[in-house]
């Protein structure tokens, strides 16, 4: 009896280590504003819920596994797990890095905010377009999707098998490279404006030194901006996760 229970607890506390892995990282749900026991009850239901589709006799093997191998086999499901919720993380962490950037390009970078996904205040703007980006994570189902790609990491790397570093590596840099490269296509507008703003500012300065160039161009860059803003708002959002859509998928 004890042996046949174990055939199914093991398994699926190894199937745990992995979906819990991943929702420690992945957007929303590993919020600091989300108490650790509400995550804990999401990862344990995911598992229970998975269990009876990813499991099957075969696995029931891993019962039997005791000791070193036990503790091998929880290390590595624990490491996949962390290495699928990464992959989804580092675009929300790009996001939030170009968002802060803008801030400064249309003079909003000094402006405090309150911490809503991390532990450290972002500035106003990057809070409120990273709280409209996780909103919309979920609104798109793209948590399903990170469910769906759980399920399917199964096919590819099932119980027992391990990580290897190297792929692990090269997905990370995948992840980094596209995801900074999408928050840069979608920030460049930004960037330019800053730049030619600051630039014709500059030379009013050296042209008419009597005019306070700072505090002059300090309402015209804001104003800018913020006009900038409410027309690309919608478009970057839409590519956005038209890419973080396509990578999770194809991840």
């Amino acid at each position: 009896m004890i042996n046949d229970l174990a055939g199914y607890v093991i398994p699926t506390f190894l199937l745990f280590c992995r979906i819990g892995g991943c929702l420690l990282l992945v957007p929303g749900l590993a919020s600091a504003q989300v108490p650790m026991q509400v995550r804990l009850f999401i990862a344990l239901a995911v598992a229970l819920t998975l269990a009876p589709l990813i499991l099957d006799a075969s696995e029931r093997s891993l019962g039997e596994a005791a000791g070193g191998r036990l503790i091998q086999f929880i290390i590595s499901e624990t490491l996949i797990g962390v290495l699928l919720g990464l992959s989804v993380r580092v675009f929300l962490s790009a996001l939030q890095f170009m968002t802060t950037a803008i801030g400064m390009y249309i003079g909003l970078g000094t402006l405090p905010g309150i911490p809503v996904d991390l532990d450290e205040p972002l500035a106003s703007l990057s809070m409120f377009i990273t709280s409209v980006a996780t909103i919309l994570f979920f609104l798109l189902d793209l948590h399903l999707e990170v469910v769906r790609g759980l399920v399917l990491s199964y096919e590819y790397l099932p119980f027992g098998v391990g990580i290897d570093a190297r792929e692990a590596l090269e997905k990370i840099a995948s992840a980094l490279s596209r995801s900074f490269l999408l928050v840069l296509q979608i920030g460049g507008p930004f960037l330019a404006y800053g730049l030619i703003v600051n630039l014709l500012f500059g030379l009013v300065n050296k042209m008419v030194p009597q005019i306070p160039a700072y505090f002059v161009s300090i309402p015209f860059l804001i104003a800018g901006g913020l006009f900038l803003l409410y027309f690309l708002l919608g478009e970057m959002m839409a590519v956005y996760f038209a890419a973080f859509r396509s990578f999770i998928i194809e991840g």
